[in-house]
């Protein structure tokens, strides 16, 4: 009778412990995002912060975002195998070099919109120069959809995208210099010609805009997209989303 009991509380005991095990998380994600912003750059974020909550219990990833961009410091970024900036990047230059050396020793990024936006007004050299390797230069406006073209669908990030798809409404960055002169950026997803002009306000008449890139010597991801509450609106788009984040945090995207 012993025997039994005690090899009944070993199969249990093995049974929760497999249990917790596969409740652990795959990885942990600090989301930073702002309120006081442009209302487009908001409710972006916010819808933002609905999808990836969703991907994460789906995915099995932790997911937390906060507005309190002073939790960018080293001794909390140890925690956290990826940060996420959904519209805005950090003003303050401790949190700048705080992400500077997470990112350096093997931390990761993914950035959307306004999170990359950089102009003469920045000084951040590293940031602007050796990381996301782009300054601003012009927009397109209102924001509109757009063809994109997915120059690399062996990538984990663009696996299971067709070569084109239609982005829905969005504001578009074009960069100068243009991040793709640079042999370490490796550009994903880039707009298609056949959308010049492209704007009413201010227009696109022409060029070469990346779209989505990664700086190789970093494990990070800039998307253009992110301005506005349309940006959700198709599921092709937000498999991109979904393979991003889990490439970026460690996992095979699905």
């Amino acid at each position: 009778m012993m025997r039994r009991l005690a090899a009944l509380l070993l199969v249990l005991a093995c049974s929760c412990g497999a249990t917790l095990h596969a409740q652990q998380p795959r990885f942990h994600v600090l989301a930073f995002y702002t309120e006081k912003t442009e209302a487009d750059h908001v409710d972006f974020a916010r819808q933002a912060i609905t999808f990836f909550e969703a991907e994460a219990k789906h995915d099995n990833f932790a997911w937390q975002a906060t507005t309190n961009w002073d939790d960018l410091n080293a001794a909390n970024l140890q925690h956290y195998q990826l940060v996420v900036w959904l519209n805005d990047s950090p003003h303050v230059d401790s949190q700048r070099t705080a992400f500077e050396q997470y990112m350096k020793h093997g931390g990761a990024w993914l950035g959307f919109h306004f999170a990359g936006y950089n102009d003469e007004s920045t000084h951040w050299p590293w940031f602007v120069d050796d990381f996301l390797d782009a300054v601003f230069l012009t927009n397109s406006w209102p924001p509109l959809p757009a063809t994109l073209v997915v120059e690399d669908r062996g990538h984990p990030v663009t696996r299971g995208l067709p070569k084109t798809y239609m982005s829905p409404a969005n504001e578009w960055y074009m960069w100068k210099p243009n991040p793709r002169a640079n042999k370490d950026i490796h550009v994903l997803l880039s707009l298609s010609p056949s959308n010049y002009p492209l704007g009413m306000k201010d227009t696109l008449t022409s060029g070469d805009l990346p779209v989505v890139w990664t700086n190789t010597k970093y494990k990070m991801l800039y998307c253009n997209m992110g301005h506005g509450d349309k940006i959700f609106t198709r599921a092709t788009q937000n498999q991109l989303f979904k393979n991003a984040i889990l490439w970026l945090g460690g996992a095979a995207a699905k």
